[in-house]
């Protein structure tokens, strides 16, 4: 696949999933919290702002790092997706979602 195609996939994928969706803001959180991070979230997600994980190579500590700030809890559905082809990636978020 050639990365134009593999864009034009990657952006077929976003609108998809970016239907009445719009972007306030965006962080990184570090291994490290700083202080008041969790509130912080805390206070967000009650103000009924929806909130999504992305995270690189360490999905383990990105999920422990989630639980220590409050951004993830035990109540959620937490979906972890692997696949990196795009077509792929539809199946697999589109799996998930009819779950």
């Amino acid at each position: 696949m050639t990365s134009i195609n593999k864009e034009k996939e990657m952006n077929a994928v976003a609108e998809e999933l970016e239907v009445e969706f719009e972007l306030v803001g965006s962080t990184a959180i570090e291994d490290k919290l700083q202080d008041e991070v969790g509130r912080t979230i805390h206070d967000i997600k009650r103000a009924g702002i929806k909130v999504w994980v992305l995270t690189g190579d360490k999905v383990e500590t990105a999920i422990n790092i989630g639980y220590a700030c409050r951004l993830l809890s035990n109540d959620m559905n937490i979906f972890i997706l692997k696949e990196t082809k795009p077509k792929r990636l539809r199946i697999e978020i589109v799996n998930l979602l009819a779950s």
